[in-house]
């Protein structure tokens, strides 16, 4: 199961420290509106794999049923895969230094386009209409390292849910620039995974207070059917 975590605590928390306001978004428009799956690749997912996050295996269902209600409101699920630079010199060298020389061999390995490692993982839901696409950053929106800002832009996105993991590195990431590129950003609480209930509870706190809604998958697929019906 996800984590352990009570999003609806973190609300009262920061409720309470801003005048009663919980979330700021009330509805959806669907056709607005990009699910963001972030990096549920086998390098993650599987057991003994480079970057494993054991919890991510246990959001798979909460993940393929937000994207499934994406797709029946009329909305668009964006699959990203982590991808590293390749290449005799990294485009990231300051990421290599960190990781040291053996984790930096192995990193660029496992996440290079093809390898096993960078796949999505096979029970991640991805169907016609779906958009897979690789991001050389933790964000998706560093300028130059995907072509999402572009895709949305063209797809007339305002709004993005985001799920998948590691909820403080990527998808935390990406949330921020989200955020600050002027979307309207709502992190899917029970559909994101990091390596402790500690850390996800962290960050979501962090995002909730001035980057993103925090809802549940049951949450977002009312909102969405809500949507589908009213514009039906």
């Amino acid at each position: 199961m996800p984590h352990a975590v009570d999003h609806t605590a973190i609300l009262d928390r920061l409720a309470a420290m801003r005048g009663g306001t919980r979330n700021v978004f009330d509805t959806l428009d669907p056709k607005r509106t990009a699910h963001l799956i972030v990096d549920m690749q086998n390098g993650f997912m599987e057991e003994g794999a480079p970057v494993e996050v054991p919890m991510a295996r246990e959001i798979v269902d909460e993940v393929n049923r937000l994207s499934a209600a994406v797709r029946a409101a009329g909305g668009r699920n964006y699959f990203l895969r982590y991808t590293t630079p390749h290449g005799e010199v990294p485009a990231w060298p300051v990421m290599w230094k960190r990781l040291g020389p053996e984790g930096a061999a192995t990193h660029q390995g496992a996440f290079t386009p093809g390898a096993h490692h960078w796949q999505l993982w096979p029970a991640i839901e991805v169907a016609e209409g779906d958009v897979v696409l690789d991001k050389h950053r933790f964000s998706a929106f560093t300028p130059g390292t995907s072509n999402l800002p572009a895709m949305l832009k063209a797809d007339g996105i305002d709004t993005v849910i985001i799920s998948g993991t590691l909820t403080n590195c990527c998808c935390e990431s990406t949330a921020r620039d989200a955020m600050q590129n002027n979307y309207r950003v709502i992190m899917a609480a029970d559909a994101n995974a990091a390596l402790s209930d500690e850390e996800h509870a962290a960050t979501l706190h962090i995002l909730g207070l001035v980057f993103a809604d925090l809802r549940s998958v049951g949450e977002l697929e009312t909102m969405l059917a809500v949507e589908k019906a009213e514009a039906a």
